[in-house]
């Protein structure tokens, strides 16, 4: 079956661009005008991914995302926001709300179908192994699920393999580039911020964890190899 993309637009011409770039490319679509009827077609459809634009009528886009990421059923759900506003302020903000990618205004149909696929396929499982253990630390890989401490922790898919990838590392040193293209499936020109957002709602939600995620300054981030004890 094909994946089912969301597409919430208000503007028709841009909504039916979208819609034909994705169909042509072997997608299958749903439309929405405004966030009340894409929140209604997102439980309706079950869509494998969104494109959501910030600017709509009555809820804005990112009252829509805030919305997604705040139920269980659709946390992990990819969303790209596709707006006009290109400030660094803009994209960290949908960012900071869940947002997995962020596209402005004019964009390429090509550029778009692109970042679409490089969503689906980083939703998938980012390895085969069962499980990964560090310290307090446990992945279950095969579920997509993480504990800390034995207590469940809530994370969006881009959370998730992003904490994955690097426990699956230890000890080794990754760029803000390399974990753009390796986790986020491609390159970001000059959106290595992306990076540090995500870091930082990481080591939130570890809590005491939040050690395991090393910064290098200047270089990069590490998962650690040997955790210190902050008592030791």
């Amino acid at each position: 079956m094909n994946p089912l993309i969301l597409i919430v637009e208000d503007e028709t011409k841009i909504r039916d661009l979208i819609k034909y770039n994705l169909e042509r490319a072997g997608f299958c679509t749903v439309g929405a005008v405004d966030g009340e009827r894409g929140l209604a077609l997102l439980h309706e459809s079950h869509p494998d991914a969104v494109v959501l634009d910030i600017m709509l009528p009555g809820q804005s886009g990112l009252e829509v995302l805030r919305q997604i990421r705040g139920e269980p059923t659709t946390l992990d759900l990819p969303v790209l926001l596709l707006t006009a506003r290109s400030t660094e302020t803009d994209k960290l903000l949908g960012f900071e709300q869940g947002a997995d990618d962020y596209l402005t205004k004019p964009f390429s149909p090509r550029e778009l179908v692109a970042r679409i696929r490089a969503l689906l396929r980083r939703s998938q499982p980012i390895s085969t192994a069962a499980s990964v253990s560090v310290a307090e630390l446990t992945i279950d890989l095969l579920a997509h699920e993480a504990t800390y401490g034995g207590v469940k922790l809530v994370l969006t898919r881009k959370e998730f393999d992003l904490l994955s990838f690097l426990a699956q590392t230890p000890g080794r040193v990754h760029s803000r580039d390399e974990l753009l293209r390796k986790v986020w499936g491609y390159d970001y020109v000059g959106e290595t911020r992306t990076v540090d957002v995500h870091i930082r709602r990481l080591r939130t939600k570890l809590g005491d964890g939040a050690r395991l995620i090393e910064t290098l300054m200047g270089v990069g981030y590490r998962f650690a190899s040997q955790p210190h004890d902050p008592d030791g």
